[in-house]
């Protein structure tokens, strides 16, 4: 499928897409930018086109970064803090007021809007997933506009996304909405001379090759981004960055425009919800590598993982856990759902199935990650 058939094909008939937008945006400021200023201009623009979406049947889900960019405003601070606590103290100050805005603009269409802070470990319980899940397509039934943020109040560096991008990238996966929409302060993936690349097949190739910059305000650049976009490709769906700047950008991406930002092209393949958990969005707890046999076995034969496979471990998982499976040279290959501890599989690993009982001194299952429970990564 061409470009222009996955933008008036996929993109303009899509009815659930995630937005997400960048603190730059929200801001209104640049790099060399040194006092922040929220641009209400831009908030109510946006509004009016997730109003004017909403209307055509379309439901948006925003994932808005700003708190801290916010907080700043609030405090007449002129550089975004360094230290922890300082951080999440101005994200208390500004997610308040971040929603103050979103509120104000969408309430004058009618619609509401309801706050839903998260961390990297709420995706990582498949309860609490599932829950979040559930929330925001109430929010939807309730003609509410679910604003999704990092809870940066209370995020560490273990639980923290690290950027938004993966956050909208995890939720657009979640509700399996057609289209993610990452809006930055840029016109969309930029080859070497500069000029944007219109259409992607390939995500990883490109990752190999983008520079690891960061905004001044904040904290994410286009590798993140390429990352997000990885996540929901992989999944089945479609991904697009484009510049927030550019008038009409929501509607006009969605209603299919031609040379607007770039667009990621999803896989053939289209996960389930239970896969999409398992393989793109709950962290590995852990990774088990294996013998050239069982690499081959796993990639190319469609087989279940057994311990005989196994060539070494690390990481302190429990049955039930998400591990990934590298091959002998370090490459992940599958993610998947382990039958057994860590402790259990260096007792069993290298071992026959019918050995593993009486090494256990119990039950045992004949497969350390069973074929159902495991997934493909870049199939």
């Amino acid at each position: 499928m061409s470009s222009t058939d996955l933008r008036q094909s996929v993109i303009r008939d899509a009815k659930q897409v995630v937005v997400k937008i960048g603190t730059q945006l929200i801001t209104g400021g640049t790099a060399k930018k040194a006092l922040p200023a929220v641009d209400l201009d831009f908030i109510a623009d946006v509004a009016r086109q997730i109003a004017e979406l909403a209307d055509a049947g379309v439901q948006v889900t925003l994932v808005s970064s700003g708190a801290i960019g916010a907080g700043c405003v609030e405090m007449g601070l002129d550089k975004r803090p360094t230290d922890v606590a300082e951080q999440q103290a101005v994200a208390a100050i500004g997610q308040r007021a971040l929603m103050t805005y979103w509120h104000d603009a969408l309430a004058k269409h009618g619609l509401g809007v309801g706050q839903v802070l998260l961390t990297r470990a709420d995706f990582d319980d498949r309860l609490r997933f599932l829950n979040i899940r559930n929330c925001v397509t109430k929010l939807h039934e309730m003609k509410c506009i679910p604003v999704l943020n990092e809870n940066d109040t209370v995020a560490v560096e273990e639980i923290r996304f690290g950027d938004n991008d993966l956050l909208a990238a995890l939720m657009c996966s979640a509700l399996r909405a057609q289209v993610l929409l990452l809006l930055t302060s840029v016109d969309g993936l930029l080859d070497g001379s500069g000029k944007v690349i219109d259409r992607v097949d390939n995500v990883l190739d490109q990752l190999q090759h983008v520079r690891q910059d960061k905004s001044t305000w904040g904290s994410g650049g286009m590798q993140t981004k390429l990352e997000a976009a990885r996540v929901v490709t992989e999944s089945g769906e479609l991904a697009v960055i484009a510049s927030g700047k550019q008038p009409d950008i929501i509607r006009r991406v969605l209603s299919g425009e031609a040379n607007l930002g770039t667009v990621f092209a999803p896989a053939v393949r289209s996960l389930d919800s239970r896969r999409r958990w398992i393989g793109l969005t709950a962290r590995p707890a852990g990774a088990i590598t294996l013998d050239p046999g069982a690499a081959e076995a796993i990639s190319q034969k469609s087989k279940s993982l057994l311990a005989a496979g196994v060539r070494d471990l690390t990481g302190r998982f429990e049955r039930g856990d998400v591990v990934m499976l590298r091959d002998p040279h370090g490459k992940e290959i599958a993610r998947g759902l382990t039958n057994y501890s860590a402790d259990e599989l260096r007792l069993i690993q290298g071992k026959r199935s019918n050995q593993i009982a009486g090494i256990l001194g119990k039950a045992a299952y004949k497969a350390v990650v069973q074929r159902e429970h495991l997934v493909l990564l870049g199939a």
